[in-house]
């Protein structure tokens, strides 16, 4: 994949990851894509199997959800909001470049 298709991909997937409202602590939510789902954002199927049929994507996703336990407890949840997005891009971006 070319860089900014990397990019592109991280950037896509980041907005997935939304903080959860209506919980009683702060709380991270991934709306984890299938393969349709990055076929119908213009991804090719490289793109698939770099992400969802590897072995890192499990523990990107479980990393995403679990941010709010490695937070310190003072930390806003807008700021949590931002780990759990940086997660996304130094994994898609440490394994894909």
């Amino acid at each position: 994949m070319e860089k900014n298709d990397i990019q592109k991909l991280y950037g896509w997937l980041q907005e997935r990851v939304t903080l959860v409202r209506e919980a009683p602590a702060t709380a991270i939510a991934f709306d984890e894509p299938g393969e349709q789902d990055f076929r119908d954002a213009g991804f090719s199927e490289e793109a698939v199997e770099l992400t969802l049929g590897s072995a890192w994507w499990a523990e990107m996703v479980t990393d995403i959800v679990e941010t709010p336990d490695f937070a310190e407890p003072e930390e806003p949840p807008e700021q949590i909001l931002t780990y759990a997005r940086d997660v996304v891009k130094e994994y898609v971006w440490k394994r894909l470049l």
